[in-house]
């Protein structure tokens, strides 16, 4: 049985290879999230996508309303985006995006790499960036017959995910990559529950970050967010 190691090291010889064969274009990562709280989990995941990967820049897209979590409360999208601004400010190849809180309805990955493209021009090279685990449903999301001609796609490994082949084998090997990143054991859910039960924030997202949810008195019975007309664990 061939061993996940090896397959790993062949998927990301894979990207590197399809990613530097269009090295005179501009590379683009994209890291999509609801980031309710952005925390230091999803910042190394973008930092070593753009170090394996060679990507000039990774623009971080706040989501608007993520269809994924219909039913469930989400933060004020404006607090979702400074949060990221803040996170992001101290790295000069990150940067952030307003495309998707800026468009009514509900968020759709299609539509927002559709949007990046349109605005960064034809001689970009899109890399998207998730979590391993979604890549298994990627074929379910809306526009699936369109999102491998706009984009490559790396599924970066959480803490406790197996990786194995078969997770991704109907998907083209040219066009999706498997990294294991050196991640924390955070997600975003973890964070807002220990913000709920008086539990410190500080070491798990930025200081900054710390502060704003503070200031703002996020994650409380008195600012519970908006309640969303789509439910998946954040990361």
């Amino acid at each position: 049985m061939t061993d996940v190691g090896e397959l790993l090291h062949e998927s990301i010889d894979l990207g590197l290879a399809r990613i530097r064969d269009g090295k005179h274009r501009y590379r683009l990562g994209v890291m999509g999230g609801t980031f309710d709280p952005i925390h230091h989990g999803h910042l190394v995941a973008a930092s070593e996508v753009a170090a394996r990967f060679d990507l000039q820049e990774v623009v971080f897209v706040p989501t608007g309303t993520p269809w994924q979590k219909v039913g469930r409360k989400v933060s004020n999208r404006e607090d979702r985006y400074l949060m990221t601004v803040i996170a992001t400010a101290s790295n000069p190849r990150f940067s952030v995006s307003r495309v998707d809180i800026d468009r009514p309805g509900n968020t759709y990955t299609v539509d927002t790499l559709k949007e990046l493209k349109a605005e960064r021009g034809e001689d970009v090279d899109l890399t998207f960036i998730t979590g391993a685990d979604a890549l298994g449903s990627i074929l379910t999301w809306r526009g699936a017959d369109e999102l491998f001609d706009l984009a490559n796609f790396v599924g970066v490994s959480r803490p406790g995910v197996d990786l194995r082949a078969r997770d991704i084998s109907h998907l083209p090997a040219e066009k999706v990559t498997r990294l294991e990143v050196p991640a924390l054991a955070i997600s975003s859910t973890e964070c807002r529950k220990r913000v709920g039960e008086g539990l410190p924030l500080w070491y798990l997202v930025p200081d900054g970050v710390v502060q704003y949810v503070a200031k703002r008195g996020l994650y409380t019975p008195a600012n519970e967010g908006e309640t969303l007309e789509a439910d998946i664990v954040d990361w």
